[in-house]
C-alpha cells in the first residue's frame, strides 16, 4: 500500500487540535469530510490512531508513532516538490540559510565564482526554522548554532565561539570583562532556556524548580533585535555567540564574555538524502571561508 500524504497531513492537523471541528477549520473542509477521512486512512494502515468518546479525542500509541515520524517525511514530500517545480522552471538556482550574526558572503561569493551561471540565494533564518528551512526545500544547505535535532541531516561542524552574556548597562555585573554563569542564575533570560543549557540547570536549582524564564513562551520567541530591546529596558538578559553580540553592539548595553560554559558551535547542515555535486562543493567553501 502506497501511504496517502493527502491523509497524512489531515492526521497531523487532527493530531495537533485533537478537536474534529478545529481540525476540519483548519484545513478548509467539512467535519463530516475529516472524520471520514481519518477512518479511511486507519483502514489503509490496519491501526487505530486516534480514540473517541463524546468529550475528548487522544491519540493511540499507533497515533503517537505516526506522528513522530510524519514531520520528515511531509517536509522531504514538500521539499521535493520545491525542487521539482525549479527545475522545471529551468532556473539552477542554490539557497543558502543562514542565522543572526553570521556572514555568508566570502562563502557565497566563492560558489558564485565556481558556477558562473548558478543564481545563488540567501535566506536569513531563526532559532525556530534554522533546521526546518532545509527539510521543507525552502534551502539546499543552512548554516546553523547548534544544539539542532539532526535527524535526516547531514552536518559539517565548522567553528566554535565563546559566548557573551548582554546586560542592561547599569546592570550589577555591566562593564566586568567576564562572569560565571552562576551569577546569572537569579536573572531573567529572553530565550529560550535550551539555547543556553548550562543556565537552565543552574536556575533550576537555585529558582527552586522551574524558572520563569522556561514558562515565558513570548521571550523565546523574540528575534535577536527585540532581545536587544528588552535588554536595554532592563526586562532581562541575554547569552548570544561572540559574532552576534560584535554585529549587534550598542552603546546603551553591556557585554561580558561568560567563562565557565561551552563555546557556540556552528555547523552546515543539509538533507541527508540529496548527493548534489554542488552541496559536497560547497560543504568544502563553507570550511574554507568562516562566516563572520
Amino acid at each position: 500500500m502506497d501511504l496517502d500524504l493527502r491523509k497524512l497531513r489531515y492526521f497531523t492537523v487532527l493530531a495537533e487540535h485533537l478537536n474534529y471541528g478545529r481540525a476540519a477549520e483548519a484545513l478548509h473542509i467539512a467535519q463530516p469530510v475529516l472524520s471520514r477521512q481519518i477512518r479511511a486512512f486507519e483502514n489503509e494502515l490496519g491501526a487505530q490512531l486516534f480514540l473517541r468518546d463524546r468529550r475528548k479525542v487522544e491519540l493511540t500509541p499507533a497515533g503517537e508513532q505516526l506522528l513522530a515520524d510524519a514531520a520528515p517525511l511531509l517536509s522531504g514530500a514538500t521539499a521535493l516538490q520545491r525542487r521539482v517545480n525549479i527545475a522545471a522552471r529551468g532556473k539552477d538556482t542554490f539557497t543558502v540559510g543562514f542565522m543572526p550574526g553570521l556572514i555568508v558572503t566570502s562563502a557565497v561569493r566563492a560558489l558564485e565564482a565556481a558556477y558562473p551561471g548558478l543564481a545563488v540565494e540567501v535566506v536569513r533564518t531563526g532559532w525556530d526554522d534554522q533546521v526546518e528551512i532545509v527539510r521543507d526545500g525552502r534551502a539546499d544547505v543552512s548554516y546553523v548554532r547548534q544544539p539542532v535535532g539532526t535527524r535526516g541531516l547531514r552536518v559539517v561542524d565548522l567553528f566554535a565561539e565563546r559566548r557573551v552574556v548582554v546586560l542592561p548597562r547599569n546592570h550589577r555585573l555591566a562593564g566586568s570583562d567576564s562572569v560565571g554563569i552562576g551569577e546569572l542564575a537569579e536573572e531573567h533570560l529572553l530565550q529560550d532556556p535550551d539555547a543556553v543549557p548550562e543556565w537552565r540547570d543552574i536556575a533550576v536549582e537555585i529558582q527552586q524548580g522551574v524558572p520563569r524564564d522556561v514558562r515565558d513562551a513570548a521571550s523565546s520567541r523574540y528575534s535577536v533585535e527585540e532581545k536587544l530591546e528588552n535588554v536595554a529596558r532592563e526586562r532581562g538578559i541575554s547569552v548570544l555567540p561572540e559574532s552576534v553580540a560584535t554585529f549587534y553592539r550598542r552603546n546603551d548595553l553591556s557585554y561580558a564574555h561568560i567563562r565557565d560554559i561551552g563555546p557556540s558551535r556552528v555547523s552546515l547542515v543539509w538533507d541527508a538524502g540529496r548527493r548534489d555535486k554542488l552541496i559536497r562543493d560547497f560543504a568544502g567553501i563553507a570550511r574554507e571561508h568562516r562566516p563572520f
